[in-house]
């Protein structure tokens, strides 16, 4: 078959997200993302030749690979070894890279030079998960935007949510200085006097040292109905650990927000597309409450055995393995380093790989150092 053009292949995956933007059954777009997936592969393996030598090590590819789960899967570690782009990367080029908290001296990189896809796969599920009831809400930014830090996808994503999502009051307060803790409870006092709901949005963490702010001051509020919070991921710190639980009982007692109006994402610096709790596009909706994860139609997870590789059954642990459409631009399927247990409904993230579980992955690093040296 003829390899499609970088411009083609973002089209199609556009068009794909277009059509499937608000679908929930991923039987629906099965043929579709099984044919875009493939589309996408031929052109990864003939303009990523990183990615390509390690296809070949693992004997894999275009006129062998029939279907999207047979697509060699990059490690994660690959962002971090490798220059992992199907264009030539510019000196001015977007780049994401990772926090380096795990290994200072190799960041994951994730090249964009181009946004219009990303953008796409940000705008269509936050909608749908995160903002089923309205279509603007004053959201409150708790982590550093676009401009503060332009190497940081969540960045660009809290950035994006304002622009696409925010009605005039919303802002972010927090940037290269520190969180701005009165201007938060000065927005936070004023949504409460008029009635108006509002999104807190931002990491975990952002929310431990802002719990303790307001634990100091001793403020509580309480928010208007259907306010929500929006955790981006992570309870672990460099400060300290955080129980899911207590941080969960911390949020009520503080801002009046129940469980049902917490949602958490799932998302990294090596892919394009993020996952949701469905607690609150189920509850309004009117649906039973489910809080494992869904993903946008673009987007399949699998759960593969940290010996083998190979899938597990149903409500069974393993590795998450993420194929993404729109990441176009370097690997569309990735092997992450987090542990996963899926079910009909959707799949809950369990933690990172530790120890004796991490065989698959040393495994497949060690093929991929392999593959770089031929």
């Amino acid at each position: 078959m003829m390899t499609k053009t970088s411009t083609e292949i973002q089209n199609d995956i556009y068009q794909f997200i277009q059509t499937y933007a608000t679908t929930d059954d991923q039987q629906l777009s099965e043929s579709d993302f099984n044919q875009v997936a493939l589309d996408l592969f031929d052109y990864q393996f003939k303009n990523n030749l990183p990615y390509k030598r390690y296809a070949q090590s693992q004997r894999k590819s275009p006129l062998i690979v029939s279907n999207w789960q047979s697509i060699p899967l990059m490690p994660i570690q690959g962002y971090k070894q490798l220059t992992l782009s199907t264009t030539p990367v510019q000196n001015d080029e977007p780049v994401f890279m990772s926090s380096g908290t795990t290994d200072p001296n190799h960041r994951s990189h994730n090249y964009h030079p181009s946004f219009k896809v990303w953008d796409a796969s940000m705008k269509y599920p936050f909608k749908q998960f995160v903002l089923p009831d309205r279509d603007k809400i004053t959201i409150l930014g708790l982590f550093p935007g676009e401009k503060t830090n332009s190497n940081s996808s969540l960045s660009r994503y809290v950035t994006k949510a304002i622009d696409f999502f925010g009605d005039d009051k919303s802002g972010i307060f927090i940037d290269e200085n520190g969180m701005d803790y009165q201007g938060i409870v000065g927005a936070l006092k004023d949504t409460e006097r008029q009635g108006r709901p509002v999104m807190l949005l931002g990491a975990s963490f952002s929310y431990v040292h802002l719990l303790d702010y307001l634990n100091e001051q001793k403020l509580t509020f309480k928010l208007p109905g259907d306010s929500r919070l929006f955790d981006t991921g992570g309870f672990k710190g460099q400060s300290r650990s955080v129980d899911a639980q207590d941080l969960f009982d911390a949020i009520k007692n503080t801002f009046n927000i129940d469980r049902d109006h917490y949602i958490n994402m799932y998302g990294m610096t090596e892919i394009s597309s993020q996952c949701y709790d469905q607690n609150l596009v189920r509850l309004y909706h009117h649906l039973p409450l489910d809080y494992t994860k869904a993903a946008p139609a673009w987007v399949r997870v699998r759960i593969l055995s940290t010996d083998t590789l190979q899938p597990v059954e149903s409500g069974h642990a393993g590795l998450i393995a993420y194929y993404d459409l729109a990441n176009w631009n370097s690997c569309v399927a990735i092997l992450t380093e987090d542990m996963g247990i899926q079910d009909k409904n959707g799949f809950k993230v369990l933690g990172r790989v530790q120890g004796a579980e991490a065989k698959g992955c040393s495994i497949a690093v060690d093929q991929l150092l392999h593959a770089k040296q031929m």
